[in-house]
């Protein structure tokens, strides 16, 4: 795993570029009722903005307090490394769901419709609708989140990053 600081960021940037698209088209596809209604002229939009908000919040954020929280719950030297491990990406999900849940709301339920669809979205109405609009969006990305990363992205993102990292 990483040690170094390149590494870190090496291995956050692999795992935010693998992440990032799947969730711009899975978020896209649940606000425009699947997959195949897609607009992916907006996905590619999108992908860039969440990339760098994904990526700089992964290395100042979710980073430094997911591994704070998993040594608090597990510590190293008492269980197995495969979990704390997993410790880890539980909590890097718990972290990241939350505020990127956020930030998409804001994007998906504010500017995004505003600037990209020309709604009119009042204020008011975007604040009075933003908690349910914020613990839905939650709600719907946890379980993808969660079994994503498990299952997929990170053993995708270790395997790839052994590979690179083999020579330092």
């Amino acid at each position: 795993m990483p040690q170094t600081k390149n590494q870190k960021l090496l291995y956050a940037f692999l795992t935010v570029i693998i992440t990032v698209p799947c969730f711009v088209f899975y978020c896209l596809s649940i606000e425009n009722g699947g997959i195949l209604n897609v607009d992916f002229k907006f996905a590619l939009i999108l992908i860039p903005i969440e990339f760098v908000l994904a990526y700089l919040s992964e290395i100042f954020i979710g980073s430094p307090l997911s591994l704070k929280l998993a040594l608090k719950s597990v510590p190293p030297k008492e269980y197995k490394p495969v979990i704390f491990e997993t410790a880890i990406i539980c909590s890097t999900v718990f972290i990241m769901c939350t505020w990127m849940s956020f930030l998409a709301t804001i994007l998906y339920k504010g500017i995004f419709p505003a600037f990209v669809f020309h709604e009119q979205i009042t204020l008011s109405n975007f604040l009075i609708n933003f908690i349910p609009n914020y613990l839905q969006t939650v709600v719907f990305n946890f379980p993808f989140a969660l079994l994503s990363q498990l299952f997929f992205i990170q053993p995708f993102v270790r395997r790839i990053f052994k590979k690179i990292c083999k020579s330092y």
